[in-house]
């Protein structure tokens, strides 16, 4: 069988399971596992399917954005882990903008650092932050999205071409090395893209989950990030996978943090 013939197989199988395992694969059509291996990353680089430890899945793309509220009630723990995390890189004097979400709002809960700036598109954040008398609050504007809470569109993208901070945090539903950072919505991936061009240092704060996601409107290249902070099990092959790319992953967890450089791991306490 030839390996067009093989891949047209697999491309079925997967419309039919969703998932596929390497070794049943080399089974099923009596061929070595490095052969199948070949074909699944051919059938990768035509985006007809994407590669996991030991197989693959079905190829998707999806616009479903779930709601504020949705969001709110999803992965409490690692959001924590996340928000604790974000929240000591910011430091006295910092300017930062913090993206509409529920893991930035809990980075607005944690901050700490004094006499800061922050730039903010959530309603929710600025009525987190409006009475802190040693935070300096500064509202987009724009058009409310009420999936979201969030200010976005035209006004809010013109206002943040007026800033340049430190530290941008933003969240995302997707995050792959090829495809980029992406969010089911175009207008609000508009306005991410805005607050990461104002940014020295564009932070992506996503658990887990959203590594190797593909969601409909990209907001830039993987190389227009400085760095993801995450949580979960995250393998040491995709923390070097990044770095190589000039992207560090930190991956917080609940008694250590671990610091992904190219080649190189460390951890510290925490």
């Amino acid at each position: 069988m030839f390996a067009e013939e093989r891949q047209m197989e697999i491309s079925l199988i997967l419309e039919k399971t969703g998932s596929i395992k390497v070794n049943e694969l080399s089974d099923h059509f009596k061929v070595s596992e490095a052969t199948v291996r070949r074909d699944l990353q051919e059938m990768e680089s035509k985006k007809l399917l994407k590669r996991t430890h030991g197989g693959a899945v079905k190829s998707q793309i999806t616009n479903f954005e779930p709601t504020f509220m949705e969001k709110r009630e999803e992965k409490n723990n690692e959001k924590l882990l996340i928000a604790n995390h974000a929240a000591k890189l910011i430091k006295n004097g910092d300017t930062i903008i913090l993206d509409s979400g529920t893991t930035t709002l809990e980075i607005a809960r944690n901050i700490t650092a004094e006499n800061i700036t922050v730039i903010t598109n959530s309603i929710d954040i600025a009525v987190e932050l409006s009475d802190k008398s040693n935070i300096e609050l500064i509202l987009t504007g724009g058009s409310l999205r009420i999936n979201t809470r969030a200010m976005v569109g035209h006004i809010c993208e013109e206002m943040l071409k007026n800033f340049r901070v430190d530290k941008a945090f933003i969240g995302a539903n997707g995050i792959s090395l090829t495809e980029g950072i992406t969010t089911p919505n175009l207008v609000e991936a508009q306005s991410k893209k805005a607050m990461i061009n104002s940014a020295s240092k564009p932070i992506i704060v996503a658990d887990s989950s959203k590594i190797d996601n593909v969601c409909f409107s990209v907001i830039c290249p993987i190389s227009e990030v400085y760095s993801i902070i995450t949580s979960g099990d995250i393998s040491k092959e995709i923390i070097d996978a990044y770095s190589y790319q000039g992207v560090q992953i930190e991956v917080s967890q609940r008694r250590w943090h671990f610091y992904g450089y190219y080649g190189n791991i460390k951890s510290s306490y925490g």
